[in-house]
């Protein structure tokens, strides 16, 4: 079997299509994140931060209940028919959201929105139509769909706003998730068979075995902490810059430029990851990194000049994380299990998500900034410390009966 230093055509469509499906739903997800809390008070209840936080994270805490369970229904089954119907209750979510005349039904719209929870069966489709020598191109494709869908949502959610509102912003995005569906459909193309497998499993048999890996555990914790930080942080963010005299409309002035730039440090870092030492020296030290941003952030939050010096800092190790993390979960899932490896992978995603939402509005409404660095130092603190002790992770043997992409391509 020859290992070739390309991917193959089937590979490229494969990955960049998926992570085109992943973004447009994320973009969902994000883009109403750097607008949601001053238009949040324009509803009834909507001054109250504890509130306006659980309608910006409660997605989360749907995705967290309900990512295991798909992610083990697409390697029980076939990946393609769990990604539609997330998408399809994404799109049902927007639309309520978008009619919704209180916070509280704009809660509920989130809470479907969620449902949708389609990470783990995306990430493992990418995985099964990749060879191992490819699969952290594939991983990062996906993985940085994340940090470029955040910036575009940065950017473009002032702009959308002052086109069409909020309520137009959840419209968008419950259309866009049915162009999503499209995408897979007839761009996406068909997983390889299974191999069989030798025993009947079940769902609470794998996730015991996914659960008692401890490299996995690693990464789960920090993928819970990445995103609780992000979340907690724009709760902040957004008042923290109409504090400085910034109009809603003139963020993406802040944005753009530090989303831009975050990207140009992150590429080199990923594209070097390939090696296994040189990956565990850059995942820390990217940890590392983001502590120590987030302890300097009481003295990087008072001006528009230290506040976007802050947000570069953050953005290069969070978009760093953000691509070697997918890949490092398929690398490490035990074999067979990396629907359900991913699925407890992304739960822990959304559930921090919801996490340092629900928890950043209230902290914030009673501590101000302190209420968001501490708590966000702490669990930093911890991934390090956990991080530390990683293994890089070893290239798997490709079992004979695996077949490659490149069979599959008339498919």
């Amino acid at each position: 079997m020859t290992t070739t230093s390309r991917m193959s055509g089937l590979e490229i469509r494969a990955s960049l299509a998926l992570a085109i499906v992943f973004g447009l739903r994320l973009f969902g997800m994000f883009v109403i994140l750097p607008v949601f809390a001053i238009y949040a008070e324009t509803l009834p209840g909507g001054h109250d931060l504890s509130l306006v936080g659980i309608a910006i994270g409660i997605y989360g805490l749907t995705q967290a209940i309900l990512q295991i369970p798909f992610g083990w229904l697409s390697d029980r089954f076939a990946r393609k028919p769990v990604i539609y119907a997330g998408l399809i209750l994404f799109s049902v979510g927007s639309f309520l959201a978008a009619v919704a005349p209180n916070l509280h039904i704009i809660i509920l719209g989130r809470i479907l929105q969620g449902a949708g929870a389609i990470s783990a069966a995306v990430i493992a489709l990418a995985s099964d139509l990749t060879r191992e020598e490819h699969r952290t191109k594939s991983m990062a494709m996906i993985g940085s769909t994340i940090g470029l869908v955040f910036a575009l949502s940065l950017v473009a959610a002032p702009w959308l706003n002052q086109l069409v509102g909020v309520p137009g912003i959840f419209a968008l995005t419950g259309i866009l998730a049915l162009g999503a569906i499209v995408m897979v459909w007839k761009v996406v193309p068909a997983a390889p068979p299974k191999p069989p497998r030798v025993e009947a499993s079940n769902l609470l048999a794998d996730l015991r075995k996914v659960l008692a890996d401890r490299q996995l555990l690693r990464l789960n914790w920090g993928i819970f902490s990445l995103h609780a930080v992000l979340m907690a942080l724009f709760i902040a963010v957004p008042l923290s810059l109409r504090h400085q005299g910034m109009e809603l409309s003139t963020h993406w002035q802040v944005y753009l430029p530090v989303m831009l730039g975050s990207f140009v440090f992150m590429v080199p870092a990923v594209m070097n990851a390939h090696v296994p030492a040189r990956l565990k020296r850059i995942f820390v030290g990217s940890v590392a990194f983001l502590l120590l941003d987030q302890i300097l952030m009481p003295v990087l939050m008072d001006g528009v000049l230290p506040i976007s010096m802050f947000l570069l800092a953050f953005f290069i190790p969070f978009n760093i994380l953000e691509a070697l993390l997918p890949s490092l979960v398929s690398k490490m899932a035990p074999p067979g299990l990396k629907g359900a490896a991913i699925g407890i992978y992304s739960s822990v995603q959304f559930l921090g998500t919801f996490a340092g939402a629900a928890a950043g509005g209230y902290l914030y409404k009673h501590e101000g900034i302190m209420g968001i660095v501490v708590p966000g130092a702490i669990v930093l603190a911890i991934w390090l410390i956990l991080a530390m002790g990683m293994q890089a992770p070893l290239p798997r043997m490709k079992p004979v009966a695996d077949p490659l992409p490149a069979q599959h391509e008339g498919r």
